[in-house]
């Protein structure tokens, strides 16, 4: 059986012709005017079935976080007031697995390792290639998000992100956004526009996502989270991390705060 065939067991190639111009193009446009593109169904039902069954069975290796930070995810300044919307704090939880954690017959790694998926995504982002992280814990992560967890507001340090939803609660787990919020690139952080997010005088848009989808989203300039999980069905969700370049490591301060070790340089 080819690893196409065997990707097709996966990915509802279908549906999804990863390899075809007129579906990079549609994606691309998406992404970029709406800074988000969404492929619901594009994981076939039982390989759904079979990640979070997998996914399950791992939860007990999970590591908790519970954090405080900034929409901005920097230190707090000083030299600015307390309340300030730079250095206002806000709460975020979750259980997590890790790359080396993750069975080496996965699903998961077929998909994170197929240079079909990748070529497809470095397209619509406009990457010349997608390399893995150069250490054994950041490439591929599970998140594991029980009753009251959440994601609060934030703005990725990362050009996109990638994931992939598996299981939904019961209640709550809902991805909210702002696009175009801030513009990193050129030091503009729109305080203002922030402080009315968050003192509730405007309101995000609402990105619904049901399993099996896949969502490829640009964060970096608008403001995201996933609100509180509610009931005893915990949100499971698959992040699948890149870099433009190869041999680039998560920094260990980033490992040893959101997995608690270092794990391994690869």
């Amino acid at each position: 059986m080819t690893a196409h065939s065997d990707l097709g067991d996966i990915i509802d190639l279908d549906r999804y012709p990863l390899t075809t111009d007129a579906l990079a193009r549609q994606c691309g446009d998406r992404l970029q005017e709406d800074g988000v593109v969404t492929l619901p169904g594009f994981l076939r039902p039982e390989a759904v079935a079979k990640l979070v069954a997998e996914a399950e069975e791992a939860a007990s290796l999970a590591y908790y976080t519970a954090s405080t930070h900034s929409v901005y995810l920097t230190p707090p300044d000083p030299a600015l007031p307390a309340d300030h919307v730079f250095n206002r704090q806000l709460s975020s939880s979750k259980g997590c697995i890790t790359t080396d954690q993750i069975p080496e017959n996965s699903p998961l790694h077929q998909i994170y390792d197929a240079e079909m998926f990748k070529t497809f995504v470095a397209r619509l982002v406009g990457e010349d290639g997608l390399y893995p992280y150069a250490d054994s814990l950041s490439s591929i992560n599970v998140h594991y998000a029980g009753a009251g967890k959440e994601l609060n507001w934030h703005f990725d340090n990362s050009e996109f992100a990638i994931t992939l939803l598996l299981q939904a609660p019961e209640g709550g787990g809902a991805f909210e956004y702002v696009k175009d919020l801030r513009d990193a690139e050129a030091g503009e952080m729109n305080f203002e526009g922030v402080a009315d997010l968050l003192d509730g005088r405007t309101q995000p848009q609402v990105l619904t996502i049901d399993p099996g989808t896949l969502v490829l989203f640009r964060g970096r300039n608008s403001i995201h989270r996933v609100t509180p999980t509610l009931g005893d069905t915990k949100r499971i969700l698959v992040v699948l991390a890149y870099n433009s370049e190869p041999g680039i490591a998560l920094s260990e301060s980033a490992r040893k705060t959101f997995y608690g070790r270092l794990g391994d340089l690869t």
